[in-house]
């Protein structure tokens, strides 16, 4: 039994307009018959399955030592942020900006 572009959108969950796109550019087997659209459930079921599924076990997990680097990095950078260079005081008190923009 042939399947219309309604039935396999509704199975796929998926806008009619993507698969009349996909029929045209031959990324789903399809089929023509007489200027429509068709398909046999068979071919697009063997279609799906051709696609891998990755399990979350085959995801790659970052290793601790590629956590305390980033640890390091981060460190460096607030360092880097926080820490005024040779020569300039220091403007980390609490009144430095507040008493400059008349705040009491």
């Amino acid at each position: 039994m042939l399947l219309t572009i309604k039935d396999v959108s509704a199975w796929l969950k998926i806008k009619p307009s993507t698969l009349y796109l996909w029929a045209a550019q031959g990324r789903i087997p399809s089929q023509k018959i007489y200027g429509l659209v068709r398909f046999e459930r068979e071919k697009v079921t063997e279609w799906l399955d051709s696609f891998e599924r990755k399990s979350p076990e085959s995801v790659p997990r970052a290793s601790r030592a590629s956590h305390r680097d980033l640890d390091r990095i981060i460190e460096a950078a607030k360092r880097d942020a926080y820490t005024p260079p040779p020569g300039k005081p220091s403007t980390a008190s609490p009144k430095g900006r507040e008493v400059d923009r008349g705040a009491r």
